[in-house]
């Protein structure tokens, strides 16, 4: 695992998942689905359970969605699916949770935005409430401020006493202010009700990663409670997975995190588990926790006119794909697996080396012969139009061999 030293916080307990330094952090997603359509919301819940989503987060914006929640939770239980399940409220959360104790009993966390129950103002029992609920039923609360959705009281607040300073700061630096002001005072202010300090996860979610970084940075220089990290509307595609990585890498690499989140725009029909697996990646890429074995292969040059190195590395991240479910239950550190895939002599034989298992291909030129290296040292060497099917065998063997007697 990586280096980096993780800041010290209260750890917070979520339906058994621990979140909070020393423990790992925690890969979430949330439902896009109608979660009144129950079965819709079971399906695509235990999908992003089953990807690796060890928190999975669901809409409960109306009493249809509240009523909702208790077979959604039946249902995953049903499945075998042991996730458990955030109720993101807005508006209207100190309602549903009275109305609906099954609700607020199957949820193993609250999601409240402080902009949108009211605190701040002269009063503030909607909040209250909110708090209220999750003491009568044990539960924690994730604070998460929204700078689409600011407390638009404090923020005047701050605008104004800016204005007063002898040289202003600029609004972006305000709105930073705000938005680090508003999860703080949010979080005194469900302690002042009662809610222990070890039932409090903060957020402060902006679209721009220089943002994310600078109020991230201030939140926990000034407190211990553990942080979820992520854009909030990071977008579409590239831009958003580059988007979110730029800004929680830089705050992973400082210790600074305790569960995240990419929030993609899905393609039309598209698969809700991707911004899972980019979150994995993201943690595996700083070696913060592995998930899946990882293939290098090199992106190829003119050394490397035949796709023959491509095929195969594609084929052989297929493969990892479809074993990993029997191999992550019999072969325990599989997850750590290094293999590389190479095109050519120049980086080939070395990278493989470097590796766990690797093959080096041969480029333009080369003879049509390509060594296998197994922990730094050459095993066979590979010929012919079989040679896919031979590696994955050496592969197979190899997992065995080195993880099965654990």
């Amino acid at each position: 695992m990586g280096s980096y030293a993780r800041r010290r916080t209260t750890v917070v307990d979520v339906g058994g998942v621990k979140i909070g330094a020393p423990h790992p952090i925690v890969v979430q997603s949330m439902t896009n689905t109608d979660t009144a359509d129950v079965e819709a919301t079971v399906r695509q819940a235990a999908e992003l359970a089953r990807a690796g989503s060890e928190l999975v987060r669901i809409t409960v914006n109306n009493e249809e969605a509240a009523a909702a929640v208790p077979r959604i939770a039946e249902g995953l239980e049903k499945l075998g699916v042991r996730v458990p399940l955030v109720g993101d409220f807005h508006y209207n959360g100190h309602i549903l949770l009275r109305r609906f104790p099954e609700c607020a009993r199957a949820l193993a966390k609250y999601r409240i935005n402080p902009g949108n129950v009211n605190i701040g103002r002269r009063y503030d029992e909607n909040f209250r409430t909110v708090i209220e609920a999750a003491l009568e039923h044990a539960k924690p609360v994730r604070i998460g401020v929204n700078w689409g959705s600011l407390d638009q009281t404090l923020l005047a607040r701050l605008m104004d006493e800016n204005a007063r300073r002898p040289e202003p700061r600029s609004a972006r630096e305000v709105m930073r202010e705000a938005m680090v002001a508003s999860a703080l005072e949010s979080a005194e202010a469900a302690e002042r009700y009662g809610l222990p300090h070890d039932r409090i996860i903060l957020s402060a979610k902006v679209s721009a990663p220089q943002d994310l970084i600078a109020i991230y940075r201030e939140l926990a220089a000034r407190c211990d409670y553990p942080l979820h990290l992520g854009l909030t509307e990071a977008g579409l595609g590239t831009r958003a997975i580059v988007a979110s990585t730029a800004a929680m890498a830089v705050l992973l690499a400082e210790g600074i995190g305790d569960t995240i989140r990419v929030s993609l725009t899905p393609a039309p029909g598209g698969d809700r588990t991707e911004e899972v697996r980019i979150c994995q990646q993201i943690l595996q890429a700083l070696e913060l926790r592995s998930f899946v074995p990882q293939v290098t292969a090199c992106p190829g040059c003119g050394r490397t006119s035949s796709t023959r190195f491509q095929e195969m590395a594609a084929e052989v991240e297929r493969y990892l794909a479809e074993r990993m479910p029997e191999w992550r239950a019999n072969y325990p550190g599989v997850e750590n697996l290094k293999v590389a895939v190479m095109g050519c002599i120049v980086n080939g034989p070395g990278e493989s080396r470097h590796a766990d298992i690797g093959i080096s291909l041969p480029g333009n030129m080369e003879e049509p012969r390509a060594p296998v290296f197994v922990d730094g040292r050459r095993l066979v060497t590979l010929e012919g139009e079989n040679m896919t099917r031979e590696f994955l065998r050496i592969l197979e063997d190899y997992v065995a061999a080195r993880f099965g007697g654990r």
